[in-house]
């Protein structure tokens, strides 16, 4: 899906105040993510998500209900528009600062004392290697078929690893994809957005995705000190972290993979992430595209 196909489902749904082709293009991966006025809408990649779009909806009530800062729904029911789940949110105040790994840690440390939800609906396991196969699909011949079958080799080795992990911190509530990029700072604090991976699981999830920022993606080693010293617990310090960092990888380069048919700057990417995973070097930095 790209840019062009999103708009069209998006004049499709009807949803927003202003014409489709006006409204601001915000985000382009798993979802397209648009806005106008005081409305944001997602806009899937292909109806597989739907289900996935309607447990947001319902993570976004049960933390509304729990008093957890997080974007709030606009509407209670996902669409499905030629084949796209569709959602819409409130939009929130323009940032007032980038999020900072401290302001990650604040929120987690709230997330991390919730109970699991008693409602309606329950949150699943975090299923970290679950999309590997359909990004390898979406990326079809664009990728050599030999990094395919290397990347699912290490999603299965990476998935029976963690199956026998012995979490340090009790399980329960985690958001799943804990990066800055996911807390936007407006007036009134921090707050999360993207709930799609909030799972029920082990909280050491959330801690690994800064613990591999630092050692691939470049966050400086003071800033990861703060996101500890935040939290109050170096998840370095756990013999399992290895197994979880390297699902994440995994998981990781296959994620890029699905954009590679399109974008030269995540072909060239996801071949730079695949050969440091069989060279084996941690140090390899990894980057935006």
């Amino acid at each position: 899906m790209d840019e062009t196909r999103a708009r069209e489902v998006l004049a499709a749904a009807g949803v927003l105040p202003a014409p489709a082709r006006d409204a601001a293009l915000l985000a382009l991966g798993e979802n397209a993510v648009f806005a106008a006025g005081d409305l944001v809408v997602k806009v899937g990649r292909d109806a597989e998500l739907l289900d996935r779009a309607r447990r947001e909806l319902d993570i976004a009530v049960w933390l509304a209900k729990s008093g957890v800062p997080a974007v709030r729904a606009a509407e209670p029911e996902p669409l499905l528009i030629e084949g796209h789940p569709v959602t819409v949110w409130h939009r929130l105040p323009d940032p007032i600062r980038p999020a900072e790994p401290r302001d990650l840690a604040e929120l987690l440390r709230v997330v991390h004392a919730l109970p699991s939800p008693s409602f309606s609906f329950a949150l699943p396991p975090r299923d970290l290697l679950g999309g590997v196969e359909r990004w390898l699909r979406l990326a079809g011949d664009a990728i050599d078929p030999a990094d395919a079958a290397y990347l699912r080799e290490r999603r299965d080795g990476f998935a029976e690893a963690a199956a026998r992990l012995t979490p340090h911190l009790p399980a329960g509530p985690i958001h799943g994809d804990a990066l800055p990029r996911n807390v936007h700072v407006g007036p009134d604090g921090p707050v999360l957005v993207d709930l799609e991976t909030f799972s029920s699981d082990f909280r050491e999830h959330d801690l690994v995705v800064m613990a591999l920022s630092r050692d691939r993606y470049g966050l400086p080693a003071a800033a990861y000190e703060s996101f500890v010293s935040v939290y109050g617990w170096d998840v370095r310090e756990w013999e399992g972290c290895s197994v979880l960092r390297g699902a994440r990888e995994t998981a990781s380069c296959a994620w890029v993979s699905q954009h590679a048919p399109s974008n030269p700057k995540a072909l060239e990417e996801f071949r730079r992430r695949v050969a440091s995973l069989r060279d084996g070097d941690e140090t390899v930095r990894w980057y935006s595209f």
